[in-house]
């Protein structure tokens, strides 16, 4: 699976993550749609570092289409109304 993180890379990650994504990005859309800015930095973050860590990144020539693109880590809580709800971004 590959990831993107806009404005940053792709990662590649093995298909066993999958789980472990789905679980933080719904950490991340629980908070957004119950209006609880507080944790969203923290739960944005810990997604992020996840991918960072776990994956491996591309090279920039590698042209391989992502199969999840995240926003940037500077993304804000208003902003991310508008991409984490319903079902998230990381398909199931």
């Amino acid at each position: 699976m590959i990831v993107r993180i806009s404005g940053e890379g792709q990662y590649r990650l093995s298909d066993s993550d999958r789980e472990r994504l789905n679980e933080l990005e719904n950490g991340v859309v629980t908070l957004v749609e119950g209006a609880n800015e507080d944790g969203f930095s923290d739960a944005f973050g810990a997604l992020l570092d996840y991918v960072r860590t776990q994956g491996t990144p591309l090279d920039d020539d590698d042209l391989d289409p992502s199969d999840v693109i995240l926003p940037p880590s500077d993304l804000s809580f208003a902003e991310a109304g508008e991409e984490f709800t319903g079902e998230g971004l990381i398909p199931d």
